[in-house]
């Protein structure tokens, strides 16, 4: 159709990446309660990250991972500003954020 972009001027879709992140620097606090990291007890200072199957991971300072299960893709696309660049590597994604 001649409305749409040509190929190399798309952007891809949230589900044809692997995953999106943002910073939360605040603390985070879901259901009332203020998430801290299981490995660490940090509690502000997060990447989150949104995978392509929709579910919310936490990840602190430290480098610990978990599964947030009280939030959702939902609540990262009202938190989340627009989409600003893509990573070939999670690392770079990492470094691109300060971490």
């Amino acid at each position: 159709m001649p409305h749409f972009l040509p190929p190399e001027l798309r952007v891809p879709s949230r589900h044809e990446v692997a995953g999106v992140m943002m910073r939360w620097l605040q603390p985070l606090v879901v259901d009332g309660v203020v998430r801290t990291c299981p490995g660490c007890g940090a509690y502000r200072d997060w990447i989150v990250f949104c995978m392509r199957d929709d579910s919310v991971w936490l990840r602190c300072r430290a480098g610990h991972e978990t599964k947030e299960p009280g939030l959702d893709a939902a609540w990262f696309n009202r938190h989340s500003g627009p989409v600003d660049r893509f990573h070939p590597t999670l690392e770079e994604g990492l470094r691109h954020l300060g971490q």
